[in-house]
């Protein structure tokens, strides 16, 4: 079983050809839009972070998603004064070996001298990255996301059971998954746990299920819900409480031995399904994994996301047939056939699996055609721990 990839100089192969501008900080946002105004077929990636506390996260962040396989070439745009600064990002992806320059604002001579210089910089790397072609590889080199959002009643039982099928015929190929949203996984450790690669593994799980608990207690705090609450979308769409809405996001993770919890836009060091800390936001969750080297990801939905994700190609599985006929356009596969009668878990999961082999190898999603790029980074301020925090808890 194979899929067909962009190889990279440091073994890993990309399913998208993406040359990239990226800021380092919300302060270089203009000047990466401008560039890519210039040169048409550029990926901007703009966001409000990169300076005070959220610093340390911006830097790992933006390095892992620098470091993607997804990504043919890497220009990072800094301002000069910031905590994640662009030389420190470039310099943390060079040894992929591919092609990665910066510019810094306050030393090229401004916004214009800066955009005019990288303009120039990016029509070179494209020209190189358009001569790339994709060749056989093994699933072994294949990461994928997964992701859940607007989920409803239905989700639990039709879209995240057919994609945990998808999953664990990923995993039976040897390649990775990453499990997300440990703050949608309260009240299932005790069943995560049965499913560890060790002792060990156990451990962790617990303490990222945990994790997601408390942080979870503490966003609904501040938002003046009570604890384990739901958002008012889920309860529209049938879902009672959070350990209900838990139930369905792990079965997205399939049957499948849990080899390890790594924390957020941390690359994985196991192959097999790895959980990730992660939160319930959809698109900084997919930065999250994507950051971590998933090159796809499989997003499902009940109530109806259109998402996609700027750096990777997005697979969109609805749980029900309304929603999919109210958006038609919106979703790549309908696991509204299961609760229609029409077709088995198995069989959508299939469906999933076959189209996740043909993405790999350069179809586009919905999200794609729709243009669906979407990109966040984790929110400032949430009550997450970082990797320092994790190392201290020996996580």
């Amino acid at each position: 079983m194979c899929f067909y990839g962009y190889p990279r100089e440091d073994g890993t192969f990309g399913v998208r050809n993406y040359l990239v501008v990226m800021a380092s900080v919300v302060c270089a946002n203009g000047v990466v839009e401008d560039i890519c105004r210039q040169v048409p077929g550029v990926i901007p990636i703009a966001h409000t972070h990169g300076c005070g506390h959220t610093g340390e996260i911006a830097m790992r962040t933006l390095s892992g998603l620098g470091r993607n396989p997804n990504i043919a070439a890497l220009l990072v745009i800094g301002l000069g004064c910031e905590e994640s600064i662009a030389p420190d990002i470039a310099n943390a992806v060079i040894d992929t070996g591919k092609p990665v320059e910066y510019l810094v604002i306050q030393d090229e001579g401004g916004t214009a001298e800066t955009a005019r210089k990288g303009a120039e910089i990016v029509t070179r790397m494209l020209a190189n990255a358009q001569d790339q072609k994709r060749v056989e590889v093994g699933f072994e080199h294949l990461v994928v996301g997964l992701e859940c959002g607007g989920s409803d009643t239905f989700s639990g039982v039709s879209a995240n059971p057919a994609v945990g099928i998808a999953a664990d015929m990923v995993v039976g190929k040897g390649g990775t998954v990453i499990l997300s949203e440990v703050s949608e996984m309260v009240g299932t450790a005790h069943l995560l746990k049965l499913r560890a690669a060790s002792p060990e593994v156990a451990r962790k799980i617990e303490a990222y299920v945990q994790l997601g608990t408390e942080a979870g207690n503490w966003g609904a705090a501040m938002c003046g819900y009570a604890a384990g609450a739901i958002s008012p979308g889920n309860i529209a769409g049938g879902l009672t409480n959070i350990t209900e809405k838990s139930l369905g996001c792990i079965a997205k993770g399939g049957t499948s031995t849990i080899t390890d919890c790594i924390p957020y836009a941390v690359k994985p060091r196991t192959k097999g399904l790895v959980i990730m800390e992660t939160a319930g936001y959809d698109i900084e969750s997919i930065t999250g994994m994507v950051a971590g080297g998933a090159q796809v990801v499989i997003f499902t939905t009940g109530r109806g996301s259109p998402a996609g994700y700027a750096l990777a190609p997005v697979i969109k599985v609805v749980s029900n047939s309304d929603t999919y006929m109210r958006m038609l356009g919106d979703f790549d596969v309908n696991a509204g056939a299961v609760i229609d009668g029409e077709k088995a878990v198995e069989e959508v999961g299939r469906e999933i699996f076959q189209l996740l082999i043909d993405v790999s190898g350069g179809k586009q999603t919905r999200a794609e055609i729709n243009r669906q790029y979407q990109f966040g980074l984790r929110q400032e301020g949430f009550h997450w721990p970082t990797l320092k925090d994790i190392r201290e808890m020996n996580l």
